[in-house]
Order: C-alpha cells, then sequence, then structure tokens
C-alpha cells in the first residue's frame, strides 16, 4: 500500500515511520509512505499557503491553489493517483476500526493534514473524497490524527502483524472490547491470575475470554453493546438464557435487556 500524508510539518511525521510496526511494513515493502510539503507546491516568490478569509474574521486559511497542486501531482505516479483523498478534520466522520478495515483494502490513500484556521471550502467539496475525524476536540494541526490513521490502517494490512489473528482478536474487530490479559507470574502481591487460564483447558478459556469481553463491553461501552448481535452461546454465558426461557414461559412480550440476569 502507498499512502501520501501532505503536511507543512513533514518531519512531525519521520520518527513515527522509524520504529516499530509502521517500520517493519515498510521495510517488508508492505508499506510505501511518502511525505509531502504542499508548500513546495505554492507558486509565488514566498511560498505562501495560507491567506485571510473573506468575509473577515480571525485566523488564516488554506489556499486551495497549493493542495490542489500537490494531490494532482501524485497521479505522476505509474499505479495512477490515490483513491482515497482523506481530509483531517474535526468536521469529519468519527475514525472506527470499520473504516480502518475498508481504508486497509485500498493501494493508494493520501492524507492531507490542516493548520491554521481551516481549508478553503472547494478543497472539501472538489478534492478530498473522505472527511475524517478523531474525536470532538481541536488539534493544532492535523499531523498526529494522520498518524492515527496510518497506524490502524497498516496493522491491518495482511503480513504487517506476525500473528494472522491479532488484530481480528482487538478491541472493536466485532464491537467488543478485547477481554483481560494476564501473564507471569501467576501471583502478584497477593493479585492471583483466573484459574481458568491456568487449566491448560483452551475450550473454557475461550469461553472465560468471550464472557469478560462481553461483560466488559456492557460495563464500559454500552453503546457498543447494542450494536452486538448476541448469539445464543453469548446468551447462555451471560446468565440471559435462563432469563428469556422464564419470560417466555410467562408469556412475556420482547427480549430481555442486555443487562439482565447478567452476575459478575
Amino acid at each position: 500500500m502507498r499512502i501520501d500524508i501532505l503536511t507543512l510539518f513533514p518531519e512531525m511525521l519521520q520518527s513515527p515511520l522509524e520504529h516499530s510496526i509502521l517500520q517493519r511494513a515498510r521495510h517488508a515493502g508492505l508499506l510505501d509512505v511518502r511525505l509531502c510539503n504542499f508548500r513546495d507546491f505554492a507558486t509565488d516568490r514566498h511560498h505562501v499557503v495560507d491567506d485571510a478569509p473573506y468575509g473577515g474574521g480571525p485566523g488564516m486559511v488554506l489556499k486551495p491553489e497549493p493542495l490542489f497542486r500537490a494531490v494532482e501531482a501524485l497521479g505522476d505516479d505509474p499505479r495512477g493517483g490515490p483513491g482515497r483523498i482523506l481530509l483531517m478534520t474535526p468536521q469529519g466522520t468519527p475514525f472506527r476500526q470499520e473504516l480502518a478495515r475498508e481504508l486497509a483494502t485500498e493501494d493508494h490513500l493520501a492524507i492531507l493534514c490542516g493548520r491554521y484556521e481551516g481549508f478553503d471550502e472547494r478543497i472539501r467539496e472538489h478534492l478530498v473524497t473522505d472527511e475524517i475525524s478523531i474525536g470532538d476536540y481541536v488539534l493544532t494541526g492535523g499531523e498526529l490524527p494522520a498518524l492515527i490513521v496510518l497506524d490502524a490502517v497498516v496493522r491491518l494490512i495482511p503480513g504487517v502483524l506476525g500473528d494472522a489473528e491479532s488484530s481480528g482478536a482487538d478491541s472493536f474487530s466485532e464491537a467488543l472490547l478485547e477481554h483481560p490479559h494476564y501473564t507471569r507470574p501467576a501471583i502478584f502481591r497477593g493479585w492471583a491470575v483466573p484459574d481458568v487460564l491456568l487449566s491448560g483447558n483452551h475450550k473454557e478459556i475461550g469461553r472465560w475470554r468471550r464472557r469478560q469481553s462481553l461483560l466488559r463491553t456492557l460495563s464500559r461501552r454500552p453503546d457498543l453493546f447494542r450494536r452486538h448481535a448476541l448469539t445464543p452461546e453469548d446468551l447462555t454465558l451471560l446468565g440471559l438464557e435462563r432469563t428469556k426461557r422464564a419470560k417466555r414461559r410467562r408469556g412475556a412480550a420482547g427480549e430481555p435487556r442486555a443487562d439482565e440476569g447478567i452476575e459478575e
């Protein structure tokens, strides 16, 4: 996959690319990240990329000409230009795992990092394909959000992670938070690892992990829990199946509440 990041501060992005998963993906030939300073595409004497907003108001607005030229130059690659052009902005669609999986199927992405008061609206309307937000807060620029999107997408590229199942077990991979993890020692300061994890019974370990994942999601992210379709096995693990059968015997209408019958 090729990912072009268009920014006024490419130095901010260089170091993270030289470490951990991003570095390994690049060295393995699975990832080609190119940093482009779109100031280089300003044609005036001082390479100005921003100007005062029409109508007045505080701050400066990024001009359309340099960014259009920078993105259009990406099409000089023999494989063509990017399939998706992402604009990092607080006004964008919230970035979630589903979108990361979708973007990971692309061969070529471009990410635009903003600065100052924002972008000329014509960039939004006529250049980008996706506007993405990493949360309801405002940062100095789009470089850090771009790195978050980059990291989330790259780890989903086949071959990037050492264990093919690693990304599939992550939190949010199926609208559930991940189960708790433990390692040696078995007892630390009096706190013991759950017995089931030491039992060697992989079936029971799997059931325990599934139940903990469900309970953790219900407790911490009920919004995610409501999006998850519970299987009959999930209902049994949560202690809901007995409640459900009892309601049916009483002739009660509707499904049980998500938290009904759950015991820690």
